[in-house]
């Protein structure tokens, strides 16, 4: 084994790189960037910018978990009146299914992240058409158009109803 080559494994060993240690250069993205309809669909900016956007919205919802972890640790305490426990394992129940619909939130971005990287992001998963960017930037976790969300539903209550 050659000093490079010595070098290069324990490189990759550090970084947790493996194979190919080429990295994909990181993409500017100015502060005031949003995606524009006469710009090529899902460049490298646009995906860019819907990555950072998912990442920032799991991040806030992963501190508002933690917080209520320690919310619920620090609040375990024994009240003797019926109606004041009552409502306080009101509140923490409530809470506990808001944090329930939020860890589903957060898996849902993981997979929009997921298909970000493989290339997949902003295309409907039903008929392989684009999402439109106004749809995606208020809901960067949708997976198909309007047209076949729509679709879907009324399929579904379709269903539903027998």
């Amino acid at each position: 084994m050659t000093a490079n080559t010595k070098i290069a494994s324990t490189d990759a060993a550090f970084t947790g790189l493996t194979g190919d240690m080429s990295m994909k250069p990181e993409t500017f993205l100015p502060d005031d960037y949003r995606p524009a309809e006469d710009e090529p669909f899902m460049n490298d900016r646009q995906l860019e910018y819907f990555r950072r956007k998912l990442l920032a919205w799991k991040d806030d919802l992963l501190s508002d978990s933690k917080e209520t972890l320690a919310d619920l640790a620090n609040s375990t305490r024994n009240l003797p009146d019926m109606a004041d426990r009552a409502s306080e394992e009101t509140d923490r129940a409530l809470e506990l299914r808001t944090r329930d619909r939020q860890r589903k939130l957060v898996s849902k971005i993981d997979a929009a992240l997921r298909r970000i990287d493989n290339g997949e992001f902003g295309y409907c998963e039903m008929t392989g058409e684009p999402i439109s960017l106004k749809r995606l930037d208020a809901r960067p976790i949708a997976t198909m158009t309007l047209e076949a969300q729509e679709r879907h539903e009324r399929s579904e209550r379709v269903h539903r109803d027998d």
